[in-house]
């Protein structure tokens, strides 16, 4: 098989794979990880033919190189990156190596009379060197999927779909970004959503300015002159828990060691629950809750975390209301943010909204439209970091990943308190 190389550029990434690798190669050079793909929609499995499609474009991705004209790009619309990253990834030796950092296997199994395929993926080497793969990876296994199992849809309406939600949302005075690089359908799925949404903005500037953020993809940030917006992921604080084994301390260390390698005034917003955020709030105090922009919300229950947020904020840190951004990230889609901008808004915070699956991935069937093709809940995590297990708790349960012997022993440390909720179901996350 002999196809087209869908990820073309390095910059067809999310903004924040950006942002860690440049912080990793300053202060972590030397550190190595492994990472581990997560099917969360298990019952999704995958054909011969999408297998075949998935392992030749991963060995494609060996031919990508950071060019003079992205170089340029990076340094002008992100230049508070070091000087010495910059030199770094312009060397025309920087490069993936697929065949020696990636170890694709599948387990196959007959279903319906058919043989089908799940998916065991990792990737090791050094952090610095593997960094780059998560979101190409993920969006590839996510395109194989749509391109040869489920081919009951159609490209038809995308446009218009994506022109209405941001439409919504504006009208809303909702401020959004666009965050499905990692779920999307296809390549060419997230460009006709762009597109849409910029539709919306050039027919609505002077009415609603400023409402569309940008979007976490660099590449299309760069073709539809928008902001790339990102700043941090939970395998920035994973990654140095794991290498010092200090989980007391490992969302303070997180913090400083991204302040000193990128400045206070450029912090961004706080991912507060990689180790649930209950522990993070204990840490978050001056400079740090200065420093940061504000917070974002990416598991468990969105109202009872703002709730948690604001008493922080305006109660134990005596900040005035609406002075800092709860960005909300989790599964969203146009109506739950209506409904967590109205909770935000009661409890004195700034509501921003990052929306990516239900933007990339919202297709029904062709032959029902009644029926979604559900998209896959698919991830791509740190297992270890030399040699120590790299773990995630997070704020529901549905999402805690790692060695169970760690997780044990971290909550315990913690003082971590189980938490459910009725929108913590992995397996089907956008079924409805």
């Amino acid at each position: 098989m002999t196809s087209k190389q869908i990820i073309t550029s390095f910059l067809d990434t999310d903004m924040y794979k950006l942002t860690m690798h440049a912080a990793v190669y300053l202060n972590f050079p030397e550190a190595k990880v492994t990472y581990k793909y997560t099917n969360r929609s298990s019952q999704l499995s995958f054909n011969k033919a999408a297998i075949d499609w998935l392992h030749e474009q991963i060995q494609l991705l060996g031919n990508l190189r950071f060019t003079k004209d992205e170089i340029a790009y990076l340094e002008r619309e992100i230049p508070y990156f070091p000087k010495a990253y910059i030199e770094f990834i312009s060397n025309s030796d920087f490069k993936l190596k697929p065949k020696e950092q990636i170890d694709f296997m599948t387990e196959s199994f007959e279903q319906n009379g058919e043989t089908r395929y799940n998916i065991d993926l990792f990737i090791s080497g050094l952090w610095t060197d593997t960094i780059l793969y998560e979101i190409p990876l993920l969006a590839l296994v996510s395109e194989a999927y749509f391109k040869f199992v489920d081919t009951d849809w159609e490209y038809e309406g995308q446009v218009e779909r994506a022109k209405k939600k941001a439409l919504d949302l504006m009208k809303n005075g909702l401020k959004f970004s666009e965050f499905g690089t990692r779920r999307r359908r296809s390549y060419h799925t997230q460009d006709l959503v762009l597109k849409g949404i910029m539709e919306a903005v050039e027919e609505n500037k002077l009415k609603y300015q400023d409402i569309v953020l940008g979007t976490s993809n660099v590449l299309f940030a760069k073709k539809y002159n928008i902001k790339p917006i990102g700043t941090v992921a939970h395998e920035w604080i994973m990654g140095i828990a794991s290498l010092t084994d200090d989980y007391i301390n490992a969302n303070k260390n997180a913090m400083k060691y991204w302040i000193d390698t990128f400045g206070p005034e450029h912090a961004g917003l706080a991912l507060t629950d990689t180790f649930g955020t209950d522990d993070f709030l204990k840490t978050f105090k001056p400079p740090y809750s200065d420093y940061y922009v504000g917070v974002r919300q990416d598991s468990g229950d969105p109202t009872k975390y703002t709730e948690k947020i604001a008493h922080h904020y305006h109660d134990v840190l005596h900040l005035p209301k609406f002075s800092k951004i709860l960005c909300y990230s989790d599964s969203l889609n146009v109506e739950k943010a209506i409904t967590y901008g109205k909770v935000a808004k009661g409890y004195g915070m700034i509501a921003t909204f990052g929306i990516g699956t239900n933007f990339t991935n919202d297709f029904q069937l062709k032959s029902n439209a009644q029926i979604k093709s559900e998209p896959l809940n698919i991830v791509i995590k740190l297992l270890n970091v030399n040699g120590n297990h790299a773990i995630k708790i997070s704020d529901n349960l549905g999402k805690n990943m790692g060695d169970p012997d760690t997780i044990k022993r971290v909550k315990e440390e913690l003082g971590y308190v189980e938490r459910k909720w009725t929108g913590d179901n992995e397996a089907h996350r956008w079924a409805k």
